[in-house]
């Protein structure tokens, strides 16, 4: 059975995770990178990748600025229809790791919503995240060569 995580850190954890997937949800992506800490990292790889432990990922941003830029880019560069998604996650399972520093694992299904109310399932798989305090709230990190934060691992 893993340590008990206090039931402080327990919810302000589960905040992070509910409010992460709602500000995608949301289109309120130019708040995604503080979802992170400043040297944070974000990865998608796939379930073969993570396994090997192969650094190949679909997408990977380091450090907040990264992330900003991608957000331009799908706010300016990529053209597309417009959709909307949805997140549905599993209840995480939270292991203290260090002092202040925390893992969760959680699965997820992303529905992708077209204009025309169709939906398709856009992913599915787990997230892996390091999750750290930082300044007076919780936030993903970036993690060591052997794990991955806010990793998603999809379904195959």
């Amino acid at each position: 059975m893993p340590p008990v995580v206090d039931i402080g850190s327990r919810a302000r954890i589960e905040d992070l995770l509910a409010g992460y997937v709602h500000a995608i949800d949301n289109d309120q992506l130019e708040s995604w990178p503080d979802f992170f800490v400043e040297d944070g990292e974000y990865l998608i790889t796939t379930r073969d990748n993570h396994a090997r432990k192969r650094p190949i990922g679909i997408m990977y941003c380091a450090g907040r600025g990264m992330m900003q830029d991608r957000v331009t880019a799908l706010r300016k560069a990529i053209v597309f229809e417009p959709y909307s998604y949805r997140h549905i996650v599993g209840s995480a399972l939270i292991t203290p790791v260090a002092d202040s520093s925390y893992a969760a694992e959680s699965n997820f299904h992303i529905l992708r919503i077209g204009a025309d109310g169709g939906m398709i399932t856009y992913g599915c798989g787990r997230y892996l995240d390091e999750i750290v305090h930082f300044q007076g709230a919780m936030a993903f990190a970036s993690a060591p060569s052997s794990s991955i934060p806010r990793a998603s691992t999809p379904c195959q």
